[in-house]
């Protein structure tokens, strides 16, 4: 069997190019899911902390805060305004409170 030598440094050099190229576009596509991933993170992160502060002043208290100062004040929730709006909807003192933060841009 004949076998051309000169033909195998280049298939070699293909394949692990094609490999690294692959590779790259991987390593590309997660960069900008997971900056997606993490904003998303924060938002339900902030979200939650709110709600559990709300369900804590419930348990002590009895009732819903009317307010989101009323956790600021009473319960040491701290927020940062400057990221984030925050829509805090209490509808009755015995409903749990709609809770909506977005991204400010």
């Amino acid at each position: 069997m004949y076998r051309d030598r000169k033909k195998r440094p280049l298939r070699s050099f293909l394949y692990i190019l094609c490999l690294v190229l692959i590779l790259a576009g991987i390593v590309y596509t997660g960069k900008g899911s997971t900056g997606k991933d993490i904003d998303e993170e924060s938002l339900l992160s902030v979200k939650s902390a709110i709600q559990r502060c709300a369900l804590q002043c419930y348990v002590v208290e009895g009732v819903y805060p009317p307010d989101l100062a009323y956790l600021q004040d009473n319960y040491g929730l701290q927020v940062n305004t400057h990221d984030f709006y925050i829509v805090y909807d209490a509808f009755a003192e015995n409903l749990p409170p709609d809770v909506i933060v977005s991204r400010k841009k």
